[in-house]
């Protein structure tokens, strides 16, 4: 039972308990989509109920996290079905845990908010939007920014980052940006403001129903 409950799995090789970032980054996009949809229900419906049913899950989820063990963590356990056939990539638990901790206290502000008061505010909008960049960078670059905090608990450094950033390295050619790359990318940005300034007025149109299906069926 003790094992059942800790936090982080014992791996041969590995001196202190990790999990596998690969589902940690699957779980994290679950939460980043059905946050984002819910909050696209506020922004265009003016629909609080997804939020509050998100937020609910969101801190049901960390909780059990944090308090009882991440392998009974429902959107790990989706995440772990997702990547089941990928090479598991090992990361130190404890970062994870301060990251989660975080999460726990950032859902709980908005479920009191939210669902308890049932209130919305500029706090509110502000800690889901710190949420959303939060489950994004860690969904897309496999970035945990809430790990940054880990050095404000702990003297001693994080062990097995994702990707190795807690070791001191020198990068490999691959890895280095050169000069023009770095301009192709100042180019590309002028290129999107030079097409909005030209096409703004053209882009604004709305699409017309091509083939006239959609015109039907609102006939109907």
């Amino acid at each position: 039972m003790k094992k059942a409950i800790q936090f982080g799995e014992n791996v041969n090789g590995y001196n202190i308990r990790v999990l596998n970032e690969r589902e940690i980054r699957a779980a994290a996009g679950i939460l980043f989509l059905a946050t984002f949809f819910s909050l696209m229900e506020i922004v265009f419906k003016d629909n609080f109920l997804p939020i509050k049913y998100v937020i609910t899950l969101f801190l049901t989820d960390f909780l059990i996290r944090v308090f009882i063990s991440p392998r009974f963590s429902p959107t790990l356990i989706i995440g772990r079905l997702i990547v089941r056939n990928q090479v598991p990539e090992y990361v130190g638990a404890k970062q994870k845990k301060i990251a989660w901790i975080i999460g726990v206290a950032l859902s709980a502000t908005m479920f009191t908010f939210m669902v308890v008061v049932n209130s919305y505010s500029p706090i509110t909008g502000i800690i889901c939007l710190i949420c959303l960049v939060f489950l994004f960078f860690e969904s897309a670059f496999g970035i945990c920014l809430g790990c940054k905090f880990y050095s404000l608990f702990y003297k001693d450094k994080a062990q097995y980052c994702p990707g190795e950033i807690c070791d001191v390295k020198t990068k490999q050619d691959i890895q280095k940006t050169s000069g023009p790359q770095l301009l192709v990318v100042l180019a590309f940005i002028a290129f999107i403001f030079f097409t909005a300034f030209l096409f703004n007025g053209q882009f604004s149109k709305k699409p017309y129903d091509l083939f006239g299906i959609f015109a039907t069926v609102q006939t109907k």
